[in-house]
């Protein structure tokens, strides 16, 4: 080993690869390294655009940001964007080279992985290690030949592997044992150091069945991390956040859950406002109650409004709107609030044209060229409740395909990167919303200007809130997520690995 890379792998997915990785990172940065993070392939529908304008998966962005550097492709050269159950966009360094199916894909990944080294060494030569993560398991042996995000990575960068396993669901000795029995000795030896994520209790009971799995692998046992209260981005659409309300406050806010939802990262600031109560909704009867609705941003904008309209969400939002409740759209979902959507190159859909909701006077045209900026600008509104903030400064980043064509009724707030085309509009009334721009709610003041708007058509008092930027929240966030782990990983044990010592077995043995 080098001593330039150290790899995290797991049994499987969502066993917290991503969220390890940016807490080695963090550790890493306030103990003096350069780090930086690499991925050579995610699949999500979470992205972000780089300052060159090219696209990454958000889950490196989070890792960068952790590291304390500036997110670069160079950190996920390749992005898979599910376009339905069969097919995904494929993104190679930053831009789409077409949709594919995962029969077309696997013949398709040979001839990425000479250009995935050159990238992963460019990287490497810029920093003190590299951080690399994982996809899914090692183990799946079906995809064994055409690994390029696993095992082949690790061997291509000559990086040692920390094996994760995940408690919470159970059989996690089982998982760890036979992940690293299903692989050829060769890959076995890769592996260095096994974590146990996600417990609860007491770890001596675990003890004994960590000395046993030592025993049998002998690979050491680095640490159990617990399970940790930390809100940290998460990599795609599996995830806890849909599943749960955050907040209690009397000011309620239903985020629309789209089949392809997207870029949901938007909105990990909004419970950051004590009077907000946040939750993600499928159901028509589930926006009963509502203050603000929410429509994200989507990755196949008309088949998921062709889905509200099927499930009775369309005529809930429409009705709350013309009752003078507020809704916002981000991307795919300000797309939607439109009059029509026309598809007629198939570039997200096999529909090739949709009515949409009605609520804002404009039409857009999908085409296959995608904006992938990142972007800065000012409120600039001509009346209502939005003109009372014209000179606030936003700043976030565009992903989407779709010109829009704008008719006489709307009303333009948001002038972008100094252009005369305004992106975002509102209706006359003010109560709907749309914009391209993701992350405009980062720096908390947009955010709280529309909760005080909210705060005062109903009548409560401002409770004074302080406003907290995203960047302010995920450094906060970031100290807290490594300061759980090193309490609880051996980083002494882990630097050993980075610098190609061995670490023996034994810390769990009853004597010490």
């Amino acid at each position: 080993m080098r001593g330039k890379s150290l790899m995290f792998q797991g049994t499987g997915s969502s066993v917290g690869k991503s969220l390890l990785c940016a807490a080695v990172l963090r550790i890493m940065k306030q103990d003096g390294w350069t780090v930086a993070p690499f991925k050579a392939q995610n699949m999500a529908l979470n992205s972000f655009a780089t300052s060159e304008g090219l696209e990454m998966g958000r889950a490196q962005v989070t890792q960068a940001e952790a590291a304390g550097i500036e997110p670069s492709v160079k950190m996920n050269p390749v992005l898979l964007k599910p376009t339905s159950d069969r097919r995904s966009q494929v993104i190679v360094n930053g831009k789409p080279v077409g949709t594919m199916s995962a029969m077309e894909y696997e013949l398709y990944k040979p001839q990425l992985r000479q250009d995935i080294k050159r990238i992963y060494d460019e990287l490497e030569s810029s920093v003190d290690c590299v951080v690399i993560e994982g996809a899914g398991s090692p183990a799946e042996i079906n995809l064994h030949d055409g690994d390029i995000v696993n095992m082949s990575m690790a061997k291509a960068a000559d990086a040692p592997v920390i094996l994760i396993g995940d408690i919470n669901p159970g059989g996690v000795f089982a998982s760890l044992y036979g992940t690293v029995k299903l692989l050829p000795e060769d890959e076995q030896e890769h592996i260095k150091g096994i974590v146990i994520n996600k417990f609860r209790g007491d770890v001596k009971i675990l003890e004994p069945g960590l000395r046993m799995l030592e025993d049998l692998l002998h690979i050491p046992v680095l640490g159990v991390i617990p399970w940790m209260d930390v809100d940290i981005e998460d990599e795609d659409s599996v995830t806890e956040r849909f599943d749960r309300q955050t907040g209690s406050g009397p000011i309620q806010v239903a985020i629309v859950h789209l089949p392809h939802i997207s870029n949901f990262t938007d909105f990990n600031i909004l419970s950051t406002e004590r009077s907000v109560s946040v939750r993600y909704v499928k159901r028509a009867a589930e926006l009963e109650g509502a203050d603000l609705i929410l429509l994200p941003g989507t990755k196949n904008t008309i088949e998921d409004l062709n889905w509200l309209k099927q499930h009775g969400l369309a005529d809930e939002i429409i009705r709350h709107a013309r009752r003078g409740g507020m809704v916002m759209g981000i991307c795919g979902g300000y797309q939607m609030l439109g009059e029509r959507l026309f598809d007629p190159e198939h570039t997200e859909s096999r529909i090739p044209e949709m009515a949409g909701l009605g609520l804002l006077n404009f039409d857009v045209t999908f085409h296959a060229e995608k904006t992938t900026v990142q972007s800065h600008g000012t409120v600039d509104c001509p009346s209502g409740w939005l003109s009372e903030h014209n000179g606030l400064m936003l700043d976030g980043y565009e992903i989407h395909s779709g010109v829009n064509a704008f008719g006489p009724e709307c009303v333009h707030f948001l002038r972008l990167n100094g252009r005369e085309d305004i992106d975002g509009i509102t209706n006359p009334a003010g109560n709907v919303i749309g914009t391209y721009l993701h992350g405009i709610f980062d720096t908390g003041a947009f955010w709280h200007a529309l909760v005080s708007h909210i705060r005062q058509e109903k009548g409560i008092q401002d409770e004074g809130n302080e406003i907290i930027t995203m960047g302010e929240f995920r450094r906060r966030e970031y100290d807290r997520l490594a300061d759980a782990v090193r309490a609880n990983l051996d980083m002494d044990a882990v630097y050993k690995i980075i610098r190609g010592e061995d670490v023996p077995c034994g810390r769990w043995n009853e004597d010490e």
